[in-house]
């Protein structure tokens, strides 16, 4: 299949870090050598039209749909990393990647994008160059396509700096990749990975040398990549809190927290880490939840949990994102808990001291109680101050009202309304927010969007700017109401204001 071609419109919660000075002792060589190839695979590629630039978007979506390579990348992914699960992992690449082909496929990306009449307006796609993607041991096969089927979308190249611990994964989609794109006539360097070793060093190289950044995961790669010195587009870290009202249908709720936490054993950033209830409906919400599949800890067992799923402070690598049977004979617990889907431990505090406020990567759910929904709010802002602020939060209710509260009085991004957060917050198909692997999280996590990153962030716009009838308000239009509070008498001048 050949590509068909237009004619050019034009070329082309960690602190902040202090720099490191570059080591002038690693080899820049070889990041440099995939750079020039990145550079001449995209120039190329610049002359594609929308058909094209389309085109090379399915071939990226069909490598990792593909049941086939949905299942050898779930595979390879959990044998390295051991995270997450099999199944899981297949229905989270072929989900994600054939919900974010149909948002990309709807959008235009090359020449006239946007026309606006009234105010002489037309604006015009351009690509950015060679993006650089910096990418997570937790979706090291899903989030590289998602990344490169966005910036493709934009007829951009793009490298990917995928973590150390998922790097055969990627270096496998990334073939794979590369495979799709030459068999419908593209240049295969338009996809690339970092060679082995990917070090730091290497990843500060590939930031300083690419036209944009894209991190999804590590907060250190992500103030890396803000200190740079190129533009970039960073994430932050999630802590999901949820609330359940006296309104809400508690086993509709109960059933959608579980299918959330328990996907791909909490690897995601938008799985649920709290869960607020209020006390009219504390003993129920817990029962819904316990006939949902999940147990209940003891205060001994909850003491537990905590001394071995933390180790001096950190998250214990070994029992993050594994199995509930691998977690239930870690913890202890007793055998009516071996069957069990997720685990609840009650708690009563935020912060440092209680580590059960955080983010935990792991099949349990922190169960708090509150008086009423003023205190449930309380208490979701206090847990999203502490970590996770700017990522978002959910309630179940029937009440609107409150999610709207909600809305405009808590510092997040997105407010889930009756979701299993995990499958409506990255975008989902019952959810108008677009498929993404990467959530901006706004100013509130020094993040640079606050909204869900899509093939918009991998644009130039050119504005064409044409004369309009003059738009030009009086001096009492503007002023009026300020000078009426000072007493102002307006100038009769036929040049005041001018």
């Amino acid at each position: 299949m050949s590509v068909a071609v237009a004619q050019p419109i034009g070329r082309s919660e960690p602190l902040p870090i202090t720099p490191k000075p570059v080591d002038r002792t690693v080899d820049p060589a070889p990041v440099e050598a995939v750079m020039r190839r990145a550079r001449a695979a995209q120039k190329i590629f610049a002359e594609a039209d929308q058909e094209g630039a389309d085109a090379a978007v399915r071939a990226l979506a069909w490598s990792l749909y593909k049941p086939e390579n949905a299942r050898e990348l779930a595979e390879l992914a959990v044998a390295d990393t051991g995270l997450g699960n099999v199944a899981d992992k297949i229905v989270k690449k072929q989900r994600k990647t054939f919900g974010t082909l149909r948002d990309l496929l709807r959008g235009r990306s090359v020449g006239i994008i946007e026309q606006d009449h009234a105010k002489g307006l037309v604006k015009y796609a351009k690509p950015m160059g060679v993006i650089g993607a910096v990418t997570p041991s937790t979706n090291p096969g899903a989030t590289p396509v998602n990344k490169a089927m966005m910036a493709v979308k934009g007829r951009n190249a793009i490298v990917i700096a995928p973590s150390p611990l998922g790097y055969r994964t990627t270096a496998r989609i990334v073939a794979l990749m590369r495979e799709e794109l030459e068999r419908i006539g593209l240049p295969a360097d338009l996809v690339q990975i970092l060679p082995e070793p990917v070090t730091k060093d290497s990843t500060e190289a590939l930031m300083r040398a690419c036209d944009l950044i894209v991190v999804t995961g590590s907060q250190d790669n992500v103030r890396r990549a803000y200190s740079s010195g190129t533009p970039a587009i960073g994430v932050g870290a999630g802590n999901v809190p949820v609330m359940i009202d006296e309104t809400a249908d508690l086993d509709a709720a109960a059933e959608k927290i579980r299918d959330s936490k328990i996907f791909d054993n909490s690897t995601s950033c938008s799985s649920e880490n709290s869960v607020v209830i209020v006390d009219a409906v504390y003993d129920q919400a817990i029962a819904a939840l316990e006939r949902a599949g999940a147990y209940l800890c003891t205060p001994e067992e909850k003491g537990r949990v905590a001394e071995r799923l933390w180790v001096k402070g950190k998250l214990n690598r070994d029992l993050i994102a594994r199995d509930a049977a691998v977690l239930a004979e870690a913890f202890e617990l007793p055998p009516e808990a071996r069957g069990s889907r997720f685990f609840l431990v009650e708690e009563e505090g935020v912060g440092r001291a209680h580590p059960f406020s955080g983010e935990k990567l792991a099949l349990v759910l922190t169960v708090y109680r509150a008086k009423d929904f003023a205190a449930a709010k309380a208490r979701v802002a206090e847990i999203l101050e502490h970590q996770g602020k700017g990522h978002s939060c959910g309630i179940h209710t029937t009440d609107m009202a409150r999610a709207r509260e909600l809305a405009a009085d808590l510092d997040v991004v997105r407010v889930l309304v009756n979701f299993a957060h995990t499958f409506g917050n990255g975008g989902g198909f019952n959810s108008g927010l677009g498929f993404t692997l990467s959530m901006g999280c706004g100013s509130w996590q020094k993040n640079s969007i606050s909204e869900n990153l899509s093939y918009r962030h991998f644009l130039n716009i050119t504005h064409l700017v044409t004369p309009i009838p003059e738009d030009r308000p009086s001096p009492r239009d503007l002023f009026g109401p300020h000078w009426e509070k000072i007493g102002y008498v307006e100038e009769t001048s036929a040049e005041a204001g001018r």
